[in-house]
């Protein structure tokens, strides 16, 4: 008799599998999305939203950045009411004042940047730092208008500026509105820098567009956090242009760093130290005039 109808005569079976699929706990573990490994939500917490098996770096939002840079207790908002209006009544799909609406609800800020004095290891600093999750952190009139006065407040206090970048580029709902904030932060920025107070621009993933054509491109020195996605147009939008296949990796902050279009990559958790360093020998000669 064959060994499979002596089981079936017998009728003896397999243990029943089980049909539903295990899940992870909502809150205590996390699958990184560059490596796919299981992480202790607290170990990711505790290494500032940075993958420790492969060092991937997460996204943050505006006030998580703030808390990452600047001294406990000492950040202070300025400008916190300003917001954007809709001078085109854009509408496409949905109206700009839906998008605004929501964005709104999603990020729980009022606009796609946050500005105001804060101290790092000490020193009063202007600091502006952009949130993705606002429309894509891109730029809009309000932003545009939060940024330039934060420049303003930094020169007639003489501080030094540090912008934390995180944008698609322009806000296509405003139109020209929004492609003019290129040329008055670049001003801006011109102005600032006359008075030789030193202007520091973190690019995070990603910065791109009308943002990096402007302000984030101008600083005196420029950071950017490992395998951040910088440039103005995107890989699809160049390929598609050019009609070739763009190298991979070709917009990273890496490859950015060997072709001399920044100054230095560092890890999430130097940053602050980087910063403070970089602060305390840009201010050297000032201190010494003094």
């Amino acid at each position: 008799m064959p060994i499979r109808d002596w089981f079936n005569k017998k009728k003896i079976r397999s243990p029943k599998q089980p049909t539903s699929k295990r899940t992870v706990p909502v809150g205590i573990w996390s699958k990184c999305a560059d490596c796919n490994k299981i992480i202790y939500q607290k170990e990711l917490f505790d290494n500032h939203f940075v993958c420790p098996e492969c060092g991937h770096h997460y996204r943050l939002s505006a006030w998580q950045r703030i808390k990452l840079l600047t001294d406990p207790e000492t950040f202070r908002e300025t400008e916190s009411g300003l917001s954007a209006k809709d001078p085109l009544k854009f509408k496409a799909g949905k109206t700009y004042a839906a998008s605004l609406a929501r964005a709104k609800k999603k990020s729980r800020l009022k606009e796609a940047v946050i500005t105001g004095r804060g101290k790092i290891n000490g020193v009063t600093v202007g600091l502006a730092v952009m949130d993705f999750n606002f429309i894509g952190g891109s730029m809009g009139s309000a932003v545009g208008e939060k940024i330039v006065r934060l420049i303003e407040l930094s020169i007639a206090e003489k501080l030094p500026l540090i912008i934390v970048t995180s944008s698609g580029g322009a806000r296509m709902q405003e139109g020209v509105f929004s492609l003019m904030q290129m040329a008055k932060t670049s001003a801006a920025i011109g102005r600032y820098q006359r008075f030789g107070l030193p202007y520091i621009s973190i690019l995070t993933n990603p910065t791109m567009g009308g943002v990096t054509a402007s302000f984030a491109s101008l600083a005196d020195i420029i950071i950017a956090e490992p395998q951040a996605l910088i440039g103005f147009a995107g890989p699809r939008i160049i390929e598609q242009t050019i009609k070739k296949k763009i190298p991979e990796g070709f917009q990273s902050s890496e490859s950015m760093l060997k072709n001399g279009q920044i100054d230095m990559v560092v890890e999430r958790g130097r940053l602050k130290s980087t910063v403070s360093t970089l602060l305390a020998m840009l201010t050297l000669g000032e201190a010494a005039n003094a």
